[in-house]
């Protein structure tokens, strides 16, 4: 049975008013040892990435469900809309992503009927609802929590046209204290978004502009956990520069945000139109993003930098995140798999009590 809980035919809009789709009753889910995450106790070092968690009633069905590492939507200073559908595709299946090479990606005529073999791409901008909306709604989140779980905060900065980095620090603090105010138990600062066309969504490749942003957001959240969110990097000399960067100000990364591709459709055309590079989710990124993932905490362990990485890309069956655990991973957040197969979580904990 498919259980999408994001409609894909539907637009971002419908599907934070209607959603999620979720049909059927919630499991009971297992009793787990608790874990320490970023000084919260938690029922597992599993959760949802910034992506689908649209707001209070995402967040809700998905503790429910079973994640305990719950990411609330990157949010911005000032609304924004979603870019015109489509906004989410499956590509054709590839076992694994060639990250030395810039090979095109074509859309897939159907669905794999396994959702632990899809691969994705995705286009939506980074849209947010006003602050006033947000706000309101992150509180009502926090309190729809359970016993064990945290709520992540996604925020990023909004650049003025009249503006430079500095303006951009600037926005970027101020969305990350109003999350924190609205009840944020950890707050994600999003350096990485392939799909803008703007400076906030290119920061983490350039190390003094992100050494000096984490500063910021320090100072900005003295006793909130911080955490950073990360494109991939293709050469571990700069993701090393990036790591030494942040640390001091960050608690922690996400590591990878996707891996941006060249996508076209039947008519080989861009299928996201004026985007023809998107970021990709699912299974044929997770050998680049658990190799990203390892560097990074080899790296954390050489230079003696007191940053954690949680991981994320390409999980999408029961076993995945056992790799990334095993590369030293501090948790694992899941982006589009947990709308195909919302009960993951479920299984992934009667195998893996001590994730």
């Amino acid at each position: 049975m498919r259980m999408e809980t994001y409609r894909r035919d539907r637009s971002y809009r419908w599907n934070y008013d209607h959603g999620p789709s979720f049909r059927g009753s919630f499991p009971s889910i297992p009793a787990t040892p608790r874990k320490d995450f970023f000084g919260a106790r938690v029922n597992s070092r599993l959760g949802v990435a910034a992506g689908i968690l649209l707001n209070s009633k995402w967040v809700e069905c998905y503790s429910r469900l079973g994640f305990d590492v719950l990411t609330y939507k990157t949010v911005r200073s000032s609304g924004r809309p979603c870019y015109p559908l489509p906004n989410w595709v499956f590509v054709e299946s590839k076992r694994e992503l060639d990250v030395g090479a810039d090979e095109i990606l074509r859309t897939a005529r159907r669905r794999p009927r396994d959702p632990a073999a899809v691969t994705s791409a995705v286009c939506f901008g980074m849209p947010s609802q006003p602050p006033g909306v947000w706000r309101k709604d992150v509180r009502r989140a926090r309190g729809k929590l359970r016993r064990g779980q945290v709520l992540v905060v996604s925020v990023v900065g909004t650049p003025r046209e009249d503006g430079g980095e500095e303006s951009l620090v600037e926005d970027f603090c101020r969305c990350a204290r109003w999350a924190s105010e609205a009840g944020a138990d950890i707050v994600e600062a999003n350096f990485s978004c392939p799909n803008v066309c703007t400076a906030e969504g290119s920061v983490y490749q350039d190390p003094g502009a992100s050494a000096r942003l984490a500063s910021a957001l320090r100072e900005a959240l003295p006793s909130t956990p911080l955490l950073i969110k990360s494109g991939h990097f293709s050469d571990r000399r700069r993701l090393g520069s990036f790591y030494q960067a942040v640390d001091g100000g960050a608690d922690g990364v996400v590591l990878v945000n996707g891996v941006s591709r060249r996508v076209l459709g039947a008519d080989n055309k861009p299928v996201f139109g004026a985007f023809e590079r998107v970021g990709i989710l699912g299974k044929a990124i997770h050998p680049a993003a658990v190799s990203n993932v390892a560097a990074a905490v080899r790296c954390c362990g050489s230079k003696g930098l007191e940053l954690e990485t949680i991981a994320v890309g390409g999980v999408t069956g029961v076993e995945d995140p056992g790799s990334f655990f095993d590369a030293g991973a501090r948790g694992v957040v899941m982006g589009g798999v947990p709308m195909l197969d919302p009960l993951l979580a479920l299984r992934m904990k009667e195998s893996h009590p001590e994730w």
